[in-house]
């Protein structure tokens, strides 16, 4: 049996990943592929009990360390529960965040430091990471008025950071793009839906034929 392709998704906050990746797990379906759709920090139960502790809004006082060992704890789990074995067995793996969005959050934004939280991460994944990271790229004024606007989507305690966080997130981010070039490919997601979409699927078409 062939092994599986790990892809996940990065991006900032309101950068509509969610949406896009139920298309394109849909799509890849129908021309007859299997299909793990999951997402950080949760997909399977302690990772998604977790999640809550991390993003409750009431955690105002987390320490940064705190947030940073947690992400990996959730991640760690949920990397030996539902991503491994589903590699394994041959999926395709999509994945709503994963180890950047610890760099570019708890590294870049708190100011960790990216390779402290690297190396926190390299304990918890051991060595498994995605072949293609798809990073949406959009402005923290911009995502966060989507969230805003949405109201049916979870507001989290990361949405209620400032302006200036959100904007060192996304700076993480591009720092991430540059290093690991190879790996990431960034997407314009302010674009409107079907162009996001469209551009992602060929990306991911595209690595999947090499």
């Amino acid at each position: 049996m062939s092994k599986g392709m790990f892809i996940t998704i990065e991006g900032p906050e309101g950068a509509g990943k969610t949406s896009v990746i139920q298309k394109i797990a849909y799509t890849l379906k129908e021309k007859g592929y299997r299909v793990t759709a999951t997402r950080e920090p949760g997909g399977i139960s302690i990772s998604e009990q977790i999640r809550e502790v991390i993003l409750n809004k009431e955690n105002t006082e987390m320490d940064g360390r705190t947030e940073a060992l947690l992400y990996a704890a959730a991640r760690r789990q949920h990397l030996v529960e539902k991503v491994v074995p589903a590699l394994d067995a041959g999926e395709i793996v999509l994945c709503d965040r994963f180890i950047d969005s610890s760099l570019a959050y708890q590294g870049h934004a708190r100011g960790l430091g990216i390779e402290e939280v690297y190396e926190i991460n390299q304990f918890a994944i051991n060595e498994v990471m995605p072949e293609l990271t798809l990073l949406f790229d959009v402005r923290p004024e911009v995502g966060l008025a989507r969230i805003q606007a949405h109201q049916e989507r979870e507001v989290n305690r990361l949405d209620l950071e400032s302006l200036n966080f959100h904007q060192k997130v996304r700076e993480g981010y591009l720092l991430l793009a540059e290093k690991f070039s190879e790996r990431i490919v960034q997407i314009n997601a302010e674009k409107p839906f079907d162009d996001v979409y469209n551009e992602s699927i060929s990306c991911i078409l595209s690595k999947m034929s090499k």
